[in-house]
């Protein structure tokens, strides 16, 4: 048992790695962040099947704050970011927070993604499956794009451990409306 002990640890620890090398190689000012929606700037189109069937497109989430969080099924720091998510999606979205988890795993791996998302509350979508997607593949996993009520991509998070309930807290609480208000 030792040896699948083993195993699991130098395969969480290899897709640890290959994150880690995804963020370095694609520091930001690098060529491929050339393509990636521009902080300040209006979001990118993004209309995508979620995995229960119904259409996600960004723009018809106008007037609500939106988190759009590429992972994978093979990324252990987008695994580990996952239930912050979800936990800050249950206690928000009755505010206007509405999230889309998007896989960048193959359309021959949905099983497992749908598996994995058994386990959360905020829909999923196979980015593979886009019909428009204007932020285009991920510079690395885990990434997260915070969206404003107003369509403008307010920031964008890309790194292990990147997500917390401090950083959502400061990132998306001052763009929700206040509890019971109808604005900001």
């Amino acid at each position: 048992m030792q040896n699948g002990k083993v195993g699991a640890a130098a395969r969480g620890l290899a897709s640890w790695l290959l994150c880690a090398v995804l963020v370095c190689a694609s520091a930001p000012g690098g060529a491929a962040d050339a393509a990636a929606p521009a902080v300040g700037k209006r979001a990118p189109a993004l209309i995508v099947p979620q995995l229960d069937g119904t259409t996600f497109d960004l723009a018809a989430q106008r007037g609500k704050v939106v988190i759009v969080n590429f992972w994978a099924t093979w990324c252990s720091p987008c695994r580990a970011e996952m239930p912050q998510l979800d936990a800050f999606y249950k206690r928000y979205r009755s505010r206007g927070l509405r999230l889309l988890g998007m896989s960048v795993d193959d359309t021959s791996d949905r099983d497992a993604v749908l598996h994995i998302m058994k386990s959360f509350s905020y829909p999923a979508a196979l980015a593979a499956d886009a019909r428009v997607n204007g932020f285009g593949p991920p510079l690395a996993v885990p990434m997260t794009w915070i969206i404003d009520s107003t369509g403008v991509v307010r920031l964008r998070l890309m790194a292990a451990n990147a997500i917390t309930a401090q950083s959502l807290e400061q990132a998306v609480l001052p763009l929700l409306p206040r509890q019971g208000g109808t604005g900001h």
